[in-house]
Parts: C-alpha cells; structure tokens; sequence
C-alpha cells in the first residue's frame, strides 16, 4: 500500500469534537457492563503489526525496500517512506540503507519482516512486556504483495508459538476494490488454517477476525452500506467473533465516518475506533474522553458490543510523546471509563512514527543525514524500550494488577540512567588462516566506559549484514566454518557491553577460501543459510544444519506437503545425504516419505530422486542414508516430506549433504 492510514484520514483531524470539554477532567464513568468476559482480546492489550517491512536480499517475493523507500527503492534522505528509525541492535541480520552513518559511527542497517529472526525477536519483546496478543494487519492480498503477506502470516504463526503470544488476522480493506468476495475466499482458503495454532486469539469460544475500515468517508474505501453488512455477517456464519475497526465518529455518522453505517457498526462484535490524527496531546485525550469514550461506551453497553479503543504513543516526528505522558493518559482514561480491552495502534509503524517497538533513543542511533528526531527529542532521555515497557504497565492497569493512577509508573530509562556509551570500534582485522571450508580472524580489542563483553562477528554481502558468530570477554579470534570452498568472503566485528551498547564496526577484510580441499567426509550443509515451508513453535529449519542433533525442525502439523532446504553457497558436487531425527529413545521408529530436488538459482528445481519411504529408527542411531545414482553439481538441496507415521509433520534434526 502506497499510503499509510494517518495520510488518508489527516484531513479528518481539523474536524474535531464541537462543544469540547477542553483538559476539565469529568467524573469517572460507570463502568459499562462487558458483552462478553475475558478473552484474548476482551480484558487484554493487543497491538497492531504490520509486518510489511522487506529489503532487497531478504528472500521476500515482493523483493523491494518494501515500505522503506518510494517504489521499493534502497531508502534515502531523498528516498524515504519512513519518519523514525528502528533500533536494530537485536536483530542478526541487517540490510544497508543509503543514509549516512548512525552519530555512533555504526552504520545504517535495516532490518527486513521477512526474517523469521525479526519477528521472534518482536514477539520476545511482546512477551517480556506482557503484551497479549498481535493483530497482523492483511491488505488486498490478492495483487503483488500477497505472497508476502502469506509468508507473513506463517512466520508470525511461528512467533506467536514460540513466545506464548496470541495472534489474529486484521484485514485492512483500503483500496482492496473486489473486497466482499475476495475477503471471503482469502479466509476460507488460507486465513482460516492458522486458526488451528493454539496461539490463535479465542473471544467467546470464536476465533477473532478484525476488519479495519469500513464506513470511513475517504476515497480509498468507498463501500455502500449493504457489502459491508454482507461481509460482516457472513464472518459471523463462520463462527468468527468479529471486530470493526471503524471511524472516530462511527457513533453520530459524521465527520470521518459515511451516514447510514450505524447498522453495519452495530452487527460487530466489538468495535475499535481509530484514534491517529485524532489526538496529540493530553489535553486532547481528555477531551475526547469525553466526548467519544464515554458515550461510545455507553452505546455500545445498550447493544451488546464490546468496546475496544485505540491508544497510541504518539508521533515522534510530531513531537507529540511528552517522554510518556500522553499515552499514560490515555491509559488512565481508558480504564476509568471502563473499556473492556485496549488496541495499541501500532507495534511497528515506522512510516508514521506512532511505533511502540524498539527505537532509536538519541541522535547517537539516528542517521546523520536523516533529520529524524529520537525518542529524546523533548530533552527527556528514554530508552529504546520505553514505550513497550510503558505499554506492559497500561495492560498491569487495565487487568487491575496496578492501581488506578493518573501519574506514570514508568520510568524512560530503567532505574533513572544507565550506560548509553557504546564500546569503540574494534580495530586492524585480519586474517591470519584460511581453508577450504574456514577463514580465521583475529582484531585489537575494543574499550568502554564501563566494560568490553564479547564481539560479534558479521558476514558482509552486498547490503546484507548477518551474524555468524560471537566471542565472549576479551578474547579476540575467531574461527568462521562451514564456508564453500573457493567462495570470497567479507567480514566485520562489532563490541558489545553489558548495557547492550554496540560499537560502530571495525574495519571490513576478505578471504577465499581454498579450492579443492573438501573432503568426502565433509558435511557442506553444516552451518549453512537454510530455508524452509513453514515450522511449528521454536523448530526452525536453522536447527537442522547446527550440528546439534538434539535440535531439530519441524513443519506445521497437519499441512503436507513441506520442505526444507539448504545452500551451500555455489554449485558443488552432491552424492550422498544423511537425515537424522534426535538420538532420544523418546522418537519412536517412523517413516517419513522424502523426495530430493536441486537447484542452481534457488528457483527452478529438479528432482534428483524421486519420493521413497526412509525409516528412522532409534536403535540404529535415527539416521537414514540416501545416496543418489550419481554426483550432482548443485547448490540448493531440497527435501519435499509427504508423508511421516510417527507425527503429522516433516521432522528433521541434522541435514547432511555430502561429496562422496
């Protein structure tokens, strides 16, 4: 989508309530009795994701700087679709922009939705701030970016398992011109599968389905009553428990909402009134406390709909966050009006700026040339986690773990300061031994305030950035493996503190590895890029190349055919393959039916040995051996799994690809 919801609605903004209250804080509202009891969306905080974020090298179908940068081009000052910058420190795979350097030196990375590394990484966040549950926001999907989309939903699928965080589907019906049928088709054969995930949200016993924008009064959803209607109720036929994700003004039909809808509002089961572009400071929150939340709620108490409000952070770029003070407010009103539950809009909304996810905290995470203001801007220095940990004590209120009050718990930096200094850059790396299948690096140690503790150790290639290993303390060597023979690489070491301050990077070195140096004996698959079908909870595909066979990958269940593969870089020899399911007594014998497919270009395959059955027994070590007719020049090795008696579900726990 070419637009983000603030730009459609912003002229909405000037028209706000007439006759308001202004910052006179009215008595608190009764309490509206609830259409339903708690739930996972009814009496929890839920946030909005986006997930729309990709970089070119990512893997992503869409392949662009997806909502980064105009046209999917490499993101620029002159290039840009976003308003503040995402603190990446966490994430193991970065993607270089063309902004500047950070101030701290580093450079400017970005991370990509795609990698299933950042989403986890988003969900542990929600999870430590006991967040509840994510509504993944689902476009038309049927133009170019739905594949992505698809992928999407399986990787927050997986998140959502791994991190105990429930997750539902949130279609945005802006410019989506064949919605009322598509809407349905979309649901019926492919949205509707993730509802088998434990972690998919529950209200009332009915999965929750949200669908964002109908009656807005805007071009870009131009629906007649009637359809809409329709679309709703038939959601309902389903068994879905539905929310409307509607106009501020959806209860009187005016200013940003279409007349005639009130029927379709009330045939919701919960209604979310959108909030960005409406409010900016505490005196507005207040004001529309009184004039939207209490009386919406009250209307929404009479018909038996459950009330969900937004509550935003702010706009960094707007300066509307007042270090916290403006989203406490709204928390506070929220719960002594009474609502039943609390939408965060959004987790990741960089392109507005209204995100709560990890954030730059100082002009020292900022590109140079960016003009981006930081999460300091208004003198009060906030960590890049605050607003999550602020959003984790909105949800202790509202769940009434916490009292009622109108002052912030929170404090912007964890005990009042803390170390913000990075470590220096680490200097001279170099080389100092190389093989076929391993590079050894060795560099001078870095200093800091407080303390050096530990290196991590990038990859470089092209934009993309991606750890492949790290040291703790001071030492200051290390060994990279399962390398391709006779392959060029690039690396950079990066220092770490206590504080989780890293150091801009050292200098970049290049090797070649060997050639003609590997083994039979060699595994080419140990500690190489793997992709994969699809997994369940914490069982990535990365697992089946780790060399640990007490890890393992496992696709979703219930959903064959899977596969998972493996690159090895560049096209090499391949004769044999050795499968391993974890040593444990615990896996009882199965068989699982494999086929074999290379590639040289990742995207057209061919079978290199057709679909047999291959038993794994725990008596004999749970390994299977298949060995092709001949050598095999290839560089991507797939197995397709059809087939497991033991579990309904591809298993893999080493994935071995060998020469001879």
């Amino acid at each position: 989508m070419g637009v983000t919801r603030r730009t459609l609605l912003q002229a909405a903004v000037a028209a706000t309530a007439v006759g308001a209250i202004g910052t006179t804080e009215a008595a608190t509202a009764q309490s509206a009795s609830a259409a339903s009891g708690p739930g996972d969306v009814v009496g929890k905080v839920s946030v909005g994701y986006q997930g729309w974020f990709a970089c070119v090298g990512d893997g992503a179908p869409i392949n662009s700087w997806w909502h980064y940068g105009a046209n999917g081009g490499n993101p620029s000052p002159s290039n840009t679709t976003i308003v503040a910058w995402p603190d990446v420190r966490e994430f193991t795979h970065t993607y270089h922009s063309l902004y500047a350097n950070l101030g701290n030196g580093q450079p400017a990375n970005l991370f990509s939705s795609y990698d299933q590394q950042t989403v986890d990484t988003h969900f542990a966040w929600m999870q430590q701030n006991n967040i509840d549950t994510a509504a993944l926001q689902r476009f038309n999907p049927v133009g170019g970016e739905g594949p992505t989309r698809d992928a999407m939903a399986i990787k927050v699928r997986a998140a959502a398992e791994a991190h105990s965080r429930k997750f539902y589907i949130m279609y945005d019906v802006t410019d989506w011109t064949n919605m009322q049928s598509e809407i349905k088709t979309d649901w019926t054969n492919k949205m509707k599968a993730h509802t088998a995930s434990p972690m998919y949200a529950q209200q009332n016993g009915m999965p929750v389905v949200c669908i964002w924008g109908f009656g807005f009064a805007d071009d870009g959803r131009p629906f007649a009553p009637g359809p809409c209607l329709d679309v709703v109720n038939w959601f309902k036929s389903q068994g879905v428990y539905v929310i409307g994700g509607v106009p501020t003004w959806w209860r009187t039909g005016d200013r940003d909402s279409r007349a005639g809808f009130i029927d379709v509002y009330h045939a919701f089961h919960a209604l979310s009134p959108w909030m960005v572009g409406r409010i900016g400071n505490v005196s507005d929150a207040d004001n529309f406390y009184n004039v939207a939340t209490v009386p919406d709620l009250a209307d929404c108490a009479a018909h038996g709909i459950d009330y969900l409000p937004c509550v935003l952070p702010g706009a960094v770029t707007l300066r509307q966050r007042a270090h916290g003070d403006f989203m406490w407010r709204q928390f506070y009103n929220m719960k002594r009006a009474g609502v039943q539950g609390i939408y965060i809009s959004m987790f990741d909304e960089f392109n507005e700026g209204n995100q709560i996810a990890k954030t730059a905290e100082s002009a020292a995470w900022l590109p140079t040339d960016s003009n981006m203001l930081a999460l300091d801007e208004d003198g009060t220095a906030c960590s890049s986690d605050y607003y999550l940990r602020l959003t984790g004590d909105g949800g202790r209120m509202l769940k009434g773990q916490i009292a009622l009050t109108a002052t912030r718990p929170t404090q912007p930096v964890v005990g009042g300061g803390g170390d913000t200094v990075p470590p220096t850059a680490p200097g001279s790396l170099h080389v100092t031994g190389h093989t076929a299948n391993s590079i050894a690096l060795a560099w001078t140690a870095s200093t800091d305030n407080v303390g050096v503790t530990g290196y991590r150790i990038m990859r470089v290639s092209g934009s993309t950035t991606t750890q492949v290993g790290s040291t703790a303390g001071n030492v200051t060597t290390f060994n990279v493996t399962g390398l391709t023979p006779s392959t060029a690489y690039t690396f950079l070491v990066q220092a770490l503190d206590a504080a989780g301050d890293i150091s801009g990077p050292s200098n970049q070195v290049s090797a070649t590895t060997d050639a003609g140096s590997s083994q039979p004996g060699t595994n080419l698959a140990l500690h190489r890029p793997t992709s994969e079908s699809s997994h369940t909870q914490v069982y990535g595909s990365g697992n089946a190349v780790d060399g640990d066979p007490n890890s393992y990958w496992e696709s979703n269940n219930n959903a064959f055919p899977q596969w998972i593969q493996v690159d090895l870089g560049s096209s090499t020899g391949v004769r044999r393959l050795v499968l391993n399911l974890p040593p444990a007594t615990a896996w009882s014998t199965r068989s699982q039916t494999i086929a074999v497919q290379g590639s040289t270009d990742g995207g057209t395959f061919s079978t290199l040995l057709a679909a047999a059955s291959y038993t794994f027994n725990p008596a004999s070590g749970n390994a299977a051996t298949i060995t092709l007719p001949a050598s095999v020049n290839t560089r991507y090795v797939r197995l397709n799994f059809t087939a497991n008696n033991g579990w309904p579900a591809g298993q893999l726990s080493e994935f071995q690809v060998f020469s001879a």
